[in-house]
């Protein structure tokens, strides 16, 4: 049954974000009528207005729709956490007493009563959902699973349940930290990826946020599992109802007693493995390669298969699931490629261990080339609160180029700036640049300066992807290319 049924119409604020517009797509499919405002016009804001929802970009009460203005007690409004406090919209909404609810508090409704695997951690909970979504759905076992990433495989954020599915059929979710948002969820299954500092401007110090992670994992419904990396914290394990089942896993038997692989050998952009599961019976599945690279995506692939198996994945039909895995926009997407010389790479990261982890495994996967790193701070405050973290990590490329902060929700910090991680860098070549002086610089460069470029952030920098594309393709291919 739909848990929202008594809403014909339903009005997001902040519909291009891309959990928000996830749900916006699960609402249209299953009859309702979408509107939404976004304060920027992006491809997947433009993709959902092709797909027939009405999208508008000013905060003006008076460009809600008429239907949704007359109709209060038929609409059910929907916040995204990173609106600001002073929006127009959300007050006009708020004084006439519409129904408003937070993202999460939606997913919570969505997935009351089902069999749902929850993914968490600060970082790899998008990977790793899409990964647990990915082997459902390609062993042909039905499911459901709201993203926050395009999937390469699905080319959606979305993946539909079958019409009529009953209780039993398992949803995929990301289980979101900020605003603590995860808290509206109750998992058969849960993955914990990783609970190292972040959002600080809501946790205010990480005890806070390992606390937060603490009260998710005790509403892991009894007879459930918790799946538990071996980089999150420990005492995760100590906050699970009686009765929930916990799992370690990493890529040794030292990280992961209970799950982790045996034979991991590196070829090219693809890792070759067996899968060991001690804490599954012991379980063991042979021969897997996973075409996207990095030995965290082997870590969040083992917790992916491990969650996919409790809810109806056949372990058999593993090895050729997993050979097939293609990857999330954005998450180590390799835009552009010349044989082994050179790569163009552009990836999500937003965090110090996010950009270690990228940096490291490019450095693996071309030893003795030149890394060009192009990063996008996200958030003042994040900025401020991991300065150090941010220079460290960046610095393992060769050369960095530094572009201003993206704000996303925030209003300026004074004396938070870009400069306060380029002071901290030790590369030998760095740089502060516009996005625009950022195209002409490259345009200007010869094409012996690197053989790896790699743009970083979760902020716009993704739309100078397309242009970098083409001035590297002129550059590597010539000028016919």
């Amino acid at each position: 049954m739909n848990p929202v049924a008594q809403f014909p119409y339903v009005y997001f604020l902040g519909i291009g974000g891309i959990g928000m517009s996830a749900l916006a797509r699960w609402f249209r499919a299953n009859g309702h009528i979408v509107w939404g405002y976004d304060k920027t016009r992006t491809p997947l804001t433009e993709a959902l207005q092709h797909e027939g929802i009405h999208v508008h970009y000013n905060d003006d009460p008076l460009s809600i729709p008429t239907e949704v203005r007359v109709n209060p007690d038929k609409t059910l409004v929907i916040l995204t956490p990173a609106m600001p406090k002073n929006h127009q919209e959300w007050a006009w909404l708020r004084e006439n007493n519409f129904n408003i609810q937070k993202r999460s508090q939606v997913l919570g409704l969505l997935t009351q009563g089902r069999r749902t695997v929850a993914v968490a951690g600060t970082h790899g909970k998008t990977t790793t959902s899409s990964m647990v979504a990915h082997l459902l759905h390609y062993a042909q076992v039905p499911a459901g699973a709201f993203l926050g990433g395009i999937s390469v495989n699905l080319d959606s954020n979305l993946l539909l349940p079958p019409a009529q599915a009953g209780p039993e059929v398992p949803v995929v979710v990301e289980a979101d930290e900020y605003d603590r948002s995860f808290l509206t969820l109750h998992p058969d299954v849960a993955i914990v990826t990783s609970t190292d500092a972040d959002h600080l401007d809501i946790y205010g110090e990480q005890s806070a946020l390992v606390e937060s992670f603490r009260q998710f994992v005790s509403q892991i419904k009894p007879g459930g599992t918790l799946l538990l990396n071996h980089t999150a914290d420990q005492s995760l394990s100590t906050a699970v109802q009686p009765g929930v089942r916990v799992l370690r896993y990493g890529l040794t038997p030292e990280q992961g007693p209970d799950l982790h692989t045996g034979h991991i050998q590196a070829q090219g952009h693809k890792f070759h493995f067996d899968l060991l599961a001690p804490g599954l019976g012991d379980v063991s599945v042979p021969g897997l390669e996973l075409p996207v690279p990095g030995y965290h995506n082997v870590e969040n692939l083992l917790a992916a298969s491990a969650a996919a198996s409790m809810v109806g994945l056949p372990w058999g039909k593993l090895p050729e699931a997993v050979a097939a895995y293609r990857g999330v926009h954005r998450r180590f997407e390799f835009v552009l490629t010349k044989g082994e010389e050179h790569a163009f790479i552009d990836d999500y990261a937003h965090h110090p261990r996010e950009i270690e982890a990228l940096l490291r495994s490019v450095r693996a996967l071309y030893p003795g080339k030149r890394i060009r790193a192009v990063f996008q701070p996200h958030l003042y405050t994040r900025t401020r609160d991991f300065a150090d973290g941010f220079a460290q990590s960046l610095s393992l490329a060769d050369e960095v180029i530094l572009l201003p902060i993206y704000p996303a929700r925030e209003l300026p910090i004074e004396g938070v700036e870009s400069d306060i991680i380029f002071e901290k860098l030790t590369t030998a070549r760095k740089a502060l640049l516009s996005k625009e002086r950022l195209l002409q610089v490259e345009s200007a460069y010869g094409d012996d300066d690197f053989e790896v470029l790699a743009t970083i952030g979760a902020g716009d920098i993704d739309q100078l992807v397309p242009e970098l594309k083409k001035i590297l393709k002129k550059k590597w291919y010539g000028a016919e290319a």
